[in-house]
């Protein structure tokens, strides 16, 4: 037996509440401010993460030696940090995504309609774009001379072997944040951000 509570089911047996799922396309949301207000934070999020994350990793690489530099360590806790508040500042506004990955598996899942799905990844693609676009334009001889900061498959590894490793870490990210907001579980907004911060700096460390 099952009753409705403020749109939500109550499933007799449990002692949480299920949402009900997301509708597939839900036009409606064109017309809420707070849907754009969301788009605008993943936007926001997004162009302030790759900045931190290119800026940092360029910074690091264009020391003389690596003691001059923070490190593999130093990148993993300035991308773990930065994650962590933006996750906390956006959460309430649009469920803290900031990564398309995460938005898609939320999708996937009938968390979100797929309406938001496009809106939050176009978002989260500009913004990106944007963040990497300011680091070039302040560092531009170190962003073309380092390669724009970006990552190279480590000697000994083929690119078959680094590509199944960003599948299996993408993989742990999401299923890291499905499993911090877990309905089962309780006081879940209070550990989301710490649960997200210590998953990415294990996977860049």
């Amino acid at each position: 037996m099952a009753d409705s509570r403020g749109g939500q089911v109550q499933q007799q047996g449990k002692d949480y509440v299920d949402p009900p799922p997301a509708p597939l396309v839900d036009m409606e949301e064109l017309k809420s401010w707070s849907f754009y207000r969301a788009v605008l934070a993943e936007f926001v999020a997004t162009l302030l993460f790759l900045y931190i994350l290119v800026a940092t990793v360029i910074g690091n690489k264009s020391q003389a030696t690596p003691c001059h530099g923070v490190g593999p360590l130093g990148i993993a806790w300035a991308v773990g940090g930065t994650i962590f508040v933006l996750v906390y500042c956006t959460a309430g506004i649009s469920g803290g995504h900031i990564n398309p990955a995460v938005t898609f598996g939320l999708f996937v899942a009938r968390k979100v309609s797929l309406v938001r799905a496009v809106a939050y990844m176009g978002a989260q693609c500009l913004g990106a774009i944007l963040g990497v676009r300011i680091v070039k334009n302040s560092m531009k001889s170190l962003y073309e001379t380092l390669g724009g900061g970006a990552n190279t498959v480590a000697i000994g590894y083929s690119k078959s072997t680094a590509l199944g490793a960003e599948i299996i870490g993408t993989f742990v990210l999401v299923y890291t944040v499905f499993s911090a907001t877990d309905p089962k579980r309780n006081a879940r907004d209070s550990h989301v951000p710490v649960s997200i911060i210590t998953n990415i700096a294990n996977e860049i460390i």
